[in-house]
Protein backbone atom coordinates (compact mmCIF):
# COMPACT_ATOMS: atom_id res chain seq x y z
CA UNK A 1 0.00 0.00 0.00
CA UNK A 2 1.39 3.42 -1.23
CA UNK A 3 1.93 6.43 1.53
CA UNK A 4 -1.06 8.50 0.06
CA UNK A 5 -3.35 5.84 0.01
CA UNK A 6 -2.37 4.88 3.67
CA UNK A 7 -2.75 8.31 4.49
CA UNK A 8 -6.06 8.86 3.24
CA UNK A 9 -7.81 5.32 4.56
CA UNK A 10 -6.34 6.19 7.86
CA UNK A 11 -7.35 9.68 7.86
CA UNK A 12 -10.79 9.02 6.55
CA UNK A 13 -11.11 6.22 9.72
CA UNK A 14 -11.26 3.37 6.80
CA UNK A 15 -8.88 1.13 8.33
CA UNK A 16 -6.28 0.27 10.88
CA UNK A 17 -3.11 -1.63 10.40
CA UNK A 18 -1.78 -5.09 11.34
CA UNK A 19 0.50 -5.65 13.52
CA UNK A 20 3.03 -6.60 10.75
CA UNK A 21 2.02 -3.40 8.93
CA UNK A 22 2.34 -1.12 12.04
CA UNK A 23 5.29 -2.01 12.79
CA UNK A 24 6.94 -1.78 9.24
CA UNK A 25 5.66 1.52 9.42
CA UNK A 26 6.51 2.87 12.81
CA UNK A 27 10.30 1.43 11.94
CA UNK A 28 10.45 3.77 8.80
CA UNK A 29 9.41 6.67 10.55
CA UNK A 30 12.15 5.93 13.72
CA UNK A 31 14.84 5.67 10.95
CA UNK A 32 14.10 8.71 9.12
CA UNK A 33 12.98 6.66 5.95
CA UNK A 34 9.38 8.92 5.74
CA UNK A 35 9.78 12.51 4.14
CA UNK A 36 8.64 15.26 6.45
CA UNK A 37 5.19 15.82 4.65
CA UNK A 38 4.09 12.44 4.37
CA UNK A 39 5.31 11.58 8.23
CA UNK A 40 3.07 14.64 9.19
CA UNK A 41 0.42 13.68 7.73
CA UNK A 42 0.50 10.07 8.85
CA UNK A 43 1.41 11.29 12.29
CA UNK A 44 -1.84 13.45 12.28
CA UNK A 45 -4.32 10.72 10.80
CA UNK A 46 -2.94 8.18 13.28
CA UNK A 47 -3.64 10.79 15.77
CA UNK A 48 -7.30 11.33 14.84
CA UNK A 49 -8.06 7.85 14.22
CA UNK A 50 -6.53 6.36 17.58
CA UNK A 51 -4.47 4.19 17.29
CA UNK A 52 -5.73 0.41 17.97
CA UNK A 53 -4.28 -2.08 19.87
CA UNK A 54 -2.29 -4.18 16.96
CA UNK A 55 -0.86 -0.89 15.45
CA UNK A 56 0.14 -0.45 19.41
CA UNK A 57 2.01 -3.48 19.72
CA UNK A 58 3.81 -2.92 15.85
CA UNK A 59 5.02 0.39 17.17
CA UNK A 60 5.97 -0.51 20.62
CA UNK A 61 8.39 -3.68 18.56
CA UNK A 62 9.47 -1.33 16.43
CA UNK A 63 10.56 0.84 18.99
CA UNK A 64 12.40 -2.22 21.50
CA UNK A 65 14.64 -3.20 18.40
CA UNK A 66 16.23 0.63 18.55
CA UNK A 67 15.80 0.85 22.11
CA UNK A 68 19.01 1.05 24.39
CA UNK A 69 18.99 -1.11 27.21
CA UNK A 70 20.22 -1.02 31.13
CA UNK A 71 20.66 -3.15 33.78
CA UNK A 72 18.81 -2.92 36.92
CA UNK A 73 20.96 -2.69 39.90
CA UNK A 74 21.61 -6.30 41.66
CA UNK A 75 20.02 -5.75 45.26
CA UNK A 76 16.91 -7.91 44.62
CA UNK A 77 15.12 -5.14 44.55
CA UNK A 78 12.85 -4.29 41.87
CA UNK A 79 13.49 -0.87 39.83
CA UNK A 80 10.54 1.63 39.26
CA UNK A 81 10.67 3.12 35.50
CA UNK A 82 8.86 6.48 35.48
CA UNK A 83 8.54 8.92 32.42
CA UNK A 84 8.54 12.01 32.78
CA UNK A 85 7.23 14.20 29.60
CA UNK A 86 4.57 16.12 31.37
CA UNK A 87 4.30 19.49 33.47
CA UNK A 88 1.92 21.95 33.98
CA UNK A 89 1.55 25.90 33.87
CA UNK A 90 -0.16 25.97 36.87
CA UNK A 91 0.34 22.92 39.26
CA UNK A 92 3.89 21.83 40.61
CA UNK A 93 5.48 19.13 39.33
CA UNK A 94 5.83 16.65 41.66
CA UNK A 95 7.35 13.66 40.17
CA UNK A 96 10.74 14.59 41.33
CA UNK A 97 9.94 14.47 44.45
CA UNK A 98 7.72 11.08 44.10
CA UNK A 99 11.16 9.50 42.60
CA UNK A 100 13.22 10.70 45.47
CA UNK A 101 10.71 9.06 47.87
CA UNK A 102 11.18 5.30 45.98
CA UNK A 103 14.64 6.22 46.31
CA UNK A 104 15.07 7.30 49.86
CA UNK A 105 13.34 3.24 50.31
CA UNK A 106 16.59 1.70 48.41
CA UNK A 107 14.37 1.55 45.37
CA UNK A 108 15.92 1.81 42.01
CA UNK A 109 14.31 4.76 40.22
CA UNK A 110 15.03 5.58 36.27
CA UNK A 111 13.55 8.69 34.99
CA UNK A 112 13.20 9.28 31.63
CA UNK A 113 11.94 11.69 29.57
CA UNK A 114 12.68 15.55 27.71
CA UNK A 115 14.59 18.04 28.90
CA UNK A 116 12.55 21.25 27.88
CA UNK A 117 8.86 21.49 28.37
CA UNK A 118 7.43 24.41 26.20
CA UNK A 119 4.23 24.01 27.76
CA UNK A 120 4.94 24.10 31.71
CA UNK A 121 7.40 22.67 33.88
CA UNK A 122 9.22 19.85 33.00
CA UNK A 123 10.39 17.59 35.55
CA UNK A 124 13.87 18.17 34.20
CA UNK A 125 13.91 21.48 35.52
CA UNK A 126 13.00 20.52 38.96
CA UNK A 127 15.80 17.99 39.00
CA UNK A 128 18.55 20.41 37.82
CA UNK A 129 17.43 22.79 40.90
CA UNK A 130 17.41 19.55 43.19
CA UNK A 131 21.20 19.00 41.47
CA UNK A 132 20.22 16.10 39.90
CA UNK A 133 21.12 16.32 36.36
CA UNK A 134 20.67 14.32 32.68
CA UNK A 135 22.74 11.69 32.33
CA UNK A 136 24.88 12.02 28.99
CA UNK A 137 25.21 8.48 27.66
CA UNK A 138 23.97 4.63 28.72
CA UNK A 139 27.33 4.48 30.66
CA UNK A 140 26.47 7.92 33.00
CA UNK A 141 23.07 6.20 33.51
CA UNK A 142 23.77 2.96 34.40
CA UNK A 143 26.86 4.38 36.71
CA UNK A 144 23.72 6.68 38.14
CA UNK A 145 21.88 3.66 38.86
CA UNK A 146 24.15 1.25 40.63
CA UNK A 147 25.67 3.93 42.89
CA UNK A 148 23.05 6.50 43.72
CA UNK A 149 19.90 4.91 42.64
CA UNK A 150 18.28 6.79 40.62
CA UNK A 151 19.11 7.80 37.07
CA UNK A 152 17.05 10.52 34.64
CA UNK A 153 18.08 9.90 31.26
CA UNK A 154 16.64 12.06 27.94
CA UNK A 155 14.76 9.88 25.77
CA UNK A 156 17.39 10.87 23.00
CA UNK A 157 20.02 8.47 25.00
CA UNK A 158 17.35 5.67 24.84
CA UNK A 159 16.34 5.98 21.36
CA UNK A 160 17.25 8.91 19.14
CA UNK A 161 14.54 8.07 16.93
CA UNK A 162 11.78 8.31 19.31
CA UNK A 163 13.03 11.86 20.31
CA UNK A 164 13.16 12.89 16.61
CA UNK A 165 9.18 12.27 16.49
CA UNK A 166 8.78 13.66 19.94
CA UNK A 167 10.64 17.06 19.17
CA UNK A 168 7.94 17.43 16.11
CA UNK A 169 4.96 18.40 18.11
CA UNK A 170 6.55 22.17 18.26
CA UNK A 171 5.95 21.77 14.58
CA UNK A 172 2.65 19.98 14.45
CA UNK A 173 1.18 21.53 17.17
CA UNK A 174 -0.35 18.66 18.76
CA UNK A 175 0.78 14.88 20.43
CA UNK A 176 1.67 12.13 17.91
CA UNK A 177 2.08 8.44 18.20
CA UNK A 178 5.81 9.15 19.73
CA UNK A 179 4.15 10.67 23.17
CA UNK A 180 1.88 7.36 23.39
CA UNK A 181 4.86 5.33 22.99
CA UNK A 182 7.26 6.70 25.25
CA UNK A 183 4.77 5.98 28.01
CA UNK A 184 5.46 2.31 27.65
CA UNK A 185 9.35 2.23 27.13
CA UNK A 186 10.59 -0.76 28.92
CA UNK A 187 14.48 0.54 29.18
CA UNK A 188 15.68 -2.40 31.62
CA UNK A 189 16.19 -6.05 30.08
CA UNK A 190 14.57 -7.63 33.26
CA UNK A 191 11.43 -6.89 35.39
CA UNK A 192 10.52 -3.11 36.47
CA UNK A 193 7.25 -1.14 37.92
CA UNK A 194 6.03 1.04 35.17
CA UNK A 195 4.15 3.94 36.34
CA UNK A 196 2.03 4.53 33.54
CA UNK A 197 -0.75 7.59 33.29
CA UNK A 198 -3.00 9.45 30.97
CA UNK A 199 -5.51 12.68 31.53
CA UNK A 200 -8.74 11.00 29.73
CA UNK A 201 -10.87 8.29 30.46
CA UNK A 202 -10.53 6.76 26.84
CA UNK A 203 -6.50 7.38 26.84
CA UNK A 204 -6.45 5.33 29.99
CA UNK A 205 -8.81 2.52 28.67
CA UNK A 206 -6.29 2.17 25.58
CA UNK A 207 -3.17 1.65 27.54
CA UNK A 208 -4.96 -0.43 30.17
CA UNK A 209 -6.02 -3.14 26.97
CA UNK A 210 -2.27 -2.89 25.96
CA UNK A 211 -0.98 -3.49 29.42
CA UNK A 212 -3.10 -6.22 29.95
CA UNK A 213 -2.86 -7.74 26.54
CA UNK A 214 1.13 -7.77 26.75
CA UNK A 215 0.74 -9.21 30.60
CA UNK A 216 3.30 -5.86 31.28
CA UNK A 217 3.87 -4.90 35.27
CA UNK A 218 2.40 -1.45 35.83
CA UNK A 219 0.39 1.40 38.04
CA UNK A 220 -2.14 2.79 36.15
CA UNK A 221 -3.30 6.45 36.84
CA UNK A 222 -5.06 9.08 35.58
CA UNK A 223 -1.99 12.16 34.94
CA UNK A 224 -1.28 15.14 37.03
CA UNK A 225 -0.78 17.81 34.08
CA UNK A 226 0.64 14.95 31.98
CA UNK A 227 2.92 13.30 34.78
CA UNK A 228 2.40 10.16 36.19
CA UNK A 229 2.40 11.04 40.14
CA UNK A 230 -1.09 11.14 42.18
CA UNK A 231 -3.13 14.72 42.19
CA UNK A 232 -2.10 15.66 45.73
CA UNK A 233 -5.84 17.37 45.96
CA UNK A 234 -7.51 14.57 44.82
CA UNK A 235 -6.77 10.61 44.44
CA UNK A 236 -7.08 9.01 41.55
CA UNK A 237 -7.94 5.56 40.68
CA UNK A 238 -4.64 3.37 41.48
CA UNK A 239 -4.04 0.21 39.64
CA UNK A 240 -1.73 -2.49 39.29
CA UNK A 241 -1.09 -4.41 36.33
CA UNK A 242 0.97 -7.73 36.25
CA UNK A 243 0.70 -11.06 33.59
CA UNK A 244 -2.44 -10.31 32.50
CA UNK A 245 -4.32 -9.26 35.58
CA UNK A 246 -5.50 -5.78 36.99
CA UNK A 247 -5.70 -4.92 40.59
CA UNK A 248 -7.81 -2.03 41.90
CA UNK A 249 -5.27 -0.63 44.83
CA UNK A 250 -6.63 2.69 45.72
CA UNK A 251 -10.65 4.02 44.42
CA UNK A 252 -10.75 7.38 43.18
CA UNK A 253 -12.02 9.89 45.55
CA UNK A 254 -14.88 11.53 44.80
CA UNK A 255 -14.08 14.82 46.06
CA UNK A 256 -11.11 16.66 46.93
CA UNK A 257 -8.92 15.49 50.12
CA UNK A 258 -11.03 17.18 53.17
CA UNK A 259 -7.56 19.26 54.41
CA UNK A 260 -5.77 20.94 51.75
CA UNK A 261 -1.84 20.01 51.18
CA UNK A 262 0.51 23.25 51.80
CA UNK A 263 1.69 22.76 48.12
CA UNK A 264 4.39 25.41 46.60
CA UNK A 265 2.74 28.74 46.06
CA UNK A 266 4.31 29.39 43.12
CA UNK A 267 4.43 26.86 39.73
CA UNK A 268 8.07 27.30 39.66
CA UNK A 269 11.13 25.22 39.17
CA UNK A 270 12.64 26.77 42.05
CA UNK A 271 9.58 27.03 44.24
CA UNK A 272 8.78 22.95 43.81
CA UNK A 273 12.24 22.13 44.35
CA UNK A 274 12.27 24.26 47.89
CA UNK A 275 8.71 22.24 48.65
CA UNK A 276 10.42 19.08 47.39
CA UNK A 277 13.34 19.50 50.40
CA UNK A 278 10.72 20.59 53.07
CA UNK A 279 9.04 17.63 52.21
CA UNK A 280 12.10 15.21 52.56
CA UNK A 281 12.86 17.30 55.68
CA UNK A 282 9.80 16.95 57.15
CA UNK A 283 9.06 20.31 57.41
CA UNK A 284 5.90 20.08 55.73
CA UNK A 285 3.49 16.95 55.44
CA UNK A 286 3.40 14.59 52.72
CA UNK A 287 0.04 14.92 50.94
CA UNK A 288 -2.15 11.67 51.34
CA UNK A 289 -2.61 10.55 47.79
CA UNK A 290 1.13 10.36 47.17
CA UNK A 291 1.23 8.87 50.38
CA UNK A 292 -0.96 6.40 48.75
CA UNK A 293 0.63 5.81 45.90
CA UNK A 294 3.75 5.37 47.44
CA UNK A 295 1.89 2.13 49.18
CA UNK A 296 1.21 0.73 45.67
CA UNK A 297 4.76 0.93 44.57
CA UNK A 298 6.02 -0.73 47.71
CA UNK A 299 3.74 -3.38 47.43
CA UNK A 300 4.23 -3.31 43.05
CA UNK A 301 7.87 -3.18 43.85
CA UNK A 302 7.73 -6.45 45.93
CA UNK A 303 9.55 -4.23 49.07
CA UNK A 304 6.68 -4.91 50.94
CA UNK A 305 4.91 -8.79 51.34
CA UNK A 306 1.07 -7.66 51.05
CA UNK A 307 -0.71 -4.25 50.10
CA UNK A 308 -1.41 -3.98 53.87
CA UNK A 309 2.36 -4.38 54.88
CA UNK A 310 2.66 -1.62 52.21
CA UNK A 311 0.39 0.99 53.16
CA UNK A 312 1.59 0.55 57.01
CA UNK A 313 4.78 1.16 55.73
CA UNK A 314 3.73 4.30 53.54
CA UNK A 315 1.87 5.66 56.66
CA UNK A 316 4.79 5.30 59.01
CA UNK A 317 7.36 7.01 56.75
CA UNK A 318 5.00 9.43 56.16
CA UNK A 319 4.53 10.26 59.80
CA UNK A 320 7.86 10.10 60.02
CA UNK A 321 8.87 12.73 57.42
CA UNK A 322 6.31 14.82 59.20
CA UNK A 323 7.51 14.18 63.16
CA UNK A 324 11.74 14.89 61.65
Amino acid sequence: MSIATLIRELGRGQASLAESEAHSLFAAMLDGGVEDLELGALLYALRTKGESLDELLGFQRAVEERLYKLKAPHDGIMPVVIPAYGGGQETANLLPLFALLLQHFGIPVLLHGTLENHDGMAASYVLRELGILPCVSLSQAQHALDQEGLAFVPTAVLCPGLASMLSLRNRLGLRNSAHLMVKLLQPFSDAGLHLVSASQPDWLEQLRTYLLATEAHALLLQSCDGEPFANPMQRPQLEHLNQGSCEILFEAERSPTRSSPNLPKAASAAATALWTKQILAGEVPLPLPLVNQLACCLYGTGYAQDMNQAKAIAAIEAGGLAAA
